[in-house]
């Protein structure tokens, strides 16, 4: 009989919102895998495990290019929820071999590390203005100010939207992710399915106005591709411009706000780094996406029957790979839970890792340094003007605000 858990494991807690690396370590402690009733999941907490699973052939983030709906044991999504399956399912993220293959093989011309380096002037251009301006106010919310507008205008500048229209993604964005969280409510698929169908409607006009007057942008490059003939449908187009806006922002906005709340609550360590930013600046990048982890839960469905440590998972089960959890494990990490910004030896896992490893990982590092860089520079001063107020989700670990002064 497998183990299971209720508490401390409550993803609808804000208790355990605000912190749940206790209940994490707990879940180490108990067992490598649990099944939660509440999610019907079986929920994966230890480094090794989770590092493992994601790059297991046996699991899959679809079933669908084997298994019908009935056959694997699971109910069709409602038609109601059709526009935002329509356009989750036919991005890379959520496809297997060989259509993720496929696609993944034509956006990736567009990350290579000589294309992303190139972009690191603008992104620290970009950075710079941001934080003058939150310098020349005196302070603000560092989320809404820096956090969330770089990552925005850095993929928007890649893809080729205009600036006039860059201002429709983040809610956009926003409506579409509540779906990741455990047990989407209606009210929830409704919104996601209204921003569903409004940013498809939107990138259609986007790619025929790219059709008749092609740039150096993404968008072009992808219409390119399926005006030649090679295999990447107008919906894999879509799809794809959609994963990459909001997988190419909303980790960054998050990981820059969770981890200047870690700094704060740290200020041997911010003040670490401010006497030697150059030295501990790449380290410090990687510590922040550890320490609070932007993505705390990945999940996986078994498309054929495992095991793990004994405990039998079988298929159309779904696995929950605790990212935040497998980051303060301290089988994996030296004093898990201690901030250190010098630490060198540093396995996070906060870019997942297999075939569905975060194609814009180099990016993202870039955005979080320059960022980072630019507050040590223009704003030495920083300090906490309020308590940070988190967001209600679990799965995307962020603020809603971060009040600072300078």
């Amino acid at each position: 009989m497998e183990p299971r858990v209720d508490a401390p494991f409550d993803p609808w807690s804000p208790a355990f919102v605000a912190d749940p690396y206790p209940a994490f370590a707990a879940l180490r402690a108990a067992g490598r895998v649990h099944h939660y009733e509440p999610s019907d999941q079986y929920l994966v907490p230890h480094h090794a495990d989770v590092a493992a699973l994601l790059r297991d052939r046996r699991l899959g983030r679809t079933y669908l290019h084997r298994f019908g709906h009935e056959e694997f044991g699971r109910q069709a999504p409602p038609p109601e929820h059709e526009p935002f399956h329509v356009l989750n399912d036919n991005g890379m993220l959520d496809l297997e071999a060989p259509a993720h293959t496929r696609i993944r093989r034509l956006v990736a011309k567009a990350f290579t590390p000589r294309t992303v380096e190139r972009l690191r002037p603008y992104v620290e251009g970009v950075a710079d203005d941001l934080v003058r301006g939150l310098v020349a106010d005196g302070g603000g919310d560092l989320v809404a100010r820096v956090a969330e507008p770089l990552p925005v205008a850095v993929i928007a500048e890649m893809l080729g939207i205009p600036e006039t229209d860059r201002a429709l993604l983040r809610p956009w964005s926003a409506d579409i992710c509540g779906m990741y969280e455990l047990n989407p409510g209606e009210a929830t698929a409704a919104r996601a399915v209204r921003a569903s169908v409004e940013f498809s409607a939107y990138l259609r006009e986007l790619i025929a106005r790219r059709r008749e007057e092609p740039g150096e942008d993404l968008v072009s490059g992808l219409v390119a591709v399926h005006d030649q003939g090679d295999s990447l449908s107008e919906q894999e187009m879509i799809s794809t411009c959609v994963l990459l806006l909001n997988a190419g922002h909303e980790a960054t906005v998050n990981a820059t706000a969770n981890g200047w709340a870690a700094l704060f609550a740290h200020p041997d360590q911010l003040a670490a780094l401010r006497a030697e930013p150059e030295r501990l600046l790449p380290t410090a990048v990687e510590e922040m996406l550890r320490f609070d982890t932007p993505l705390q839960l990945f999940e996986r469905w078994v498309l054929d029957d495992i095991e793990i440590g004994g405990t039998p998972v079988p298929r159309g089960s779904e696995v929950a790979l605790l990212f935040g959890s497998a980051n303060r494990d301290p089988a994996a990490f030296t004093d898990p839970d201690t901030l250190d910004l010098a630490r060198a030896d540093n396995p996070h896992i906060s870019f997942s890792a297999g075939i569905h490893y975060c194609i814009g990982a180099p990016l993202a590092r870039i955005e979080l340094a320059a960022s980072l860089a630019a507050l040590l520079r223009r704003a030495p001063g920083l300090r906490l003007a309020a308590e940070p107020r988190r967001r209600p989700n679990f799965v995307m670990r962020g603020l809603e605000e971060l009040l600072v002064s300078c």
